[in-house]
């Protein structure tokens, strides 16, 4: 995609609508001539240059990458307008695009149709096609935080559980809401430990466990289909977390090596409710997360009225069921725009995801046959971890090399840019024994191949990681 070219044609087929509803006189105040916008614009642009190169293959760090251009031409398109997809009034036609998106994300899940909806504004009913429930929301962290708050009203006095290795959100949102938060001990993959799960949902406390549908820090996938078994038992409420990996059930059961076990990614469909990040491996820009709840009933938990808004239509207003109320309509309008180009299906968004996949492999082969590098545990995802190999085999000198690693990997005169990550000695030494356990942690190098590009360019950063780990 020429992305100048549609940004142009962007700004005019905007231009053209407007003008249907005849000229006006732009009021003076908001006017800046090109000469001041000039001046503040070259600060601006030499103020972006001091971010890392997120679009670049050698960045192999966080979580980030720039968005397709599909997705930026339509954001700018439908940010010329600003629509607000809280109500109808505010953005009619971006509210349809993220109806019809989030859809697309239900059908991915295995979410099926219910044969009930819930009522929107003045009574009517939702369109049968619209269930389960489900809204675009500013990150996984709020798409999070709306899901806890449904768990808090259908099981009020009870808390939550996750794993150890979960997202920080979940302790912190059941802190926000007001409910019991219960860490669950991991195994030596970094997945929760359903025996441990067990033992606490015996006592009476849990009203859901949150399942992680690949964590951020090591890309690990929960046993999800064996937690159905325990949702039938002591009745909790199932919730997956799979703001990380959620695309990846695109590549459940898939041919090749980037194909993964399927039986958890299946499971999700018989949970009660599910998040994921467009704005990680959809491809879109910041912020854009999702919720769906697999019952649409769930959607009386957010019943409220609003005197100034729901007045143009009785069909269901977004904001009726969020508890966001501004909401950019341009993040609906870009993920609309970038599913018709590549939907989240295994041959449209399943071939970018896979060969991240593949890249995470090929390197984790290349780090198995080094003398330099050790992996930290098989990827699961396209999260790679490993450590350099020190003598003596300790975690303060893992930890030393893994620091200087990543700060000279930055300032290289071929950088490649890294990211690390910090593993208690229990961790550590359930996975590598042999290392001799003389500090509570240790930092090891982590890289996040999502880039689909990562797959051609990982041979040269594992020799360039090698290099610096000589050096």
């Amino acid at each position: 995609m020429d992305l100048q070219h549609w940004l142009g044609r962007a700004t005019h087929a905007i231009q053209d609508w407007a003008d249907t509803f005849g000229p006006y006189q732009p009021h003076p105040s908001l006017q800046v001539d090109d000469d001041r916008f000039a001046t503040a614009f070259e600060e601006f642009t030499g103020r972006l240059r001091e971010n890392y190169p997120f679009f670049h293959p050698h960045y192999a760090g966080q979580m980030l990458k720039p968005p397709h251009p599909a997705a930026t031409v339509g954001y700018l398109t439908a940010m010329l307008i600003n629509p607000n997809n809280h109500a109808l009034d505010g953005g009619p036609a971006t509210a349809r695009m993220e109806r019809e998106a989030v859809a697309q994300l239900a059908a991915m899940f295995g979410y099926d149709t219910l044969p009930h909806s819930p009522s929107g504004a003045g009574g009517a009913p939702i369109r049968s096609d619209y269930a389960p429930l489900g809204h675009l929301t500013t990150s996984g962290t709020i798409a999070n935080l709306e899901a806890l708050f449904v768990a808090r009203e259908l099981h009020p006095g009870r808390g939550v559980a996750y794993s150890a290795d979960a997202h920080y959100t979940h302790g912190r949102m059941c802190r926000v809401l007001g409910i019991e938060g219960h860490a669950v001990p991991t195994d030596n993959r970094g997945r929760m430990d359903l025996d441990a799960l067990e033992d606490l949902l015996r006592g009476g406390r849990v009203g859901t466990v949150v399942l992680t549908a690949g964590t951020t820090g090591l890309g690990a996938v929960d046993p999800i289909h064996e937690a159905l078994l325990l949702k039938e038992r002591y009745g909790v409420r199932l919730h997956v977390d799979a703001a990380y990996g959620g695309f990846f059930t695109l590549l459940a059961g898939a041919d090749g090596p980037e194909g993964l076990a399927p039986e958890p990614w299946q499971a999700i469909a018989g949970c009660d409710s599910v998040v994921v990040d467009p704005h990680k491996h959809g491809l879109q820009p910041y912020g854009c997360g999702a919720v769906l709840f697999r019952d649409p009933e769930v959607g009386r938990f957010y019943l409220h009225d609003s005197p100034y808004t729901y007045f143009t239509s009785s069909e269901l207003h977004l904001g009726e069921i969020s508890l966001e109320c501004s909401r950019a309509g341009a993040s609906a309008a870009a993920l609309w725009l970038t599913f018709q180009l590549l939907p989240p299906t295994a041959d449209g968004l399943g071939r970018v995801l896979a060969a991240g996949r593949r890249a995470a492999l090929k390197w984790a082969q290349l780090i198995t046959a080094s003398d330099h590098l050790e992996l930290y545990q098989q990827p699961e995802l396209d999260i790679v971890s490993y450590f350099p190999v020190v003598d003596p085999a300790t975690l303060s000198g893992i930890d030393t090399a893994s620091a200087r690693i990543l700060a000279d990997g930055m300032t290289s005169p071929d950088p490649v840019f890294l990211s690390t990550l910090k593993a208690d000695r229990e961790a550590f030494t359930a996975r590598h024994p042999k290392i001799t356990a003389d500090a509570d942690s240790a930092r090891i190098l982590r890289s996040v191949l999502m880039k689909p590009e990562s797959e051609h360019h990982v041979e040269h950063i594992h020799h360039q990681v090698e290099r610096l780990t000589r050096s």
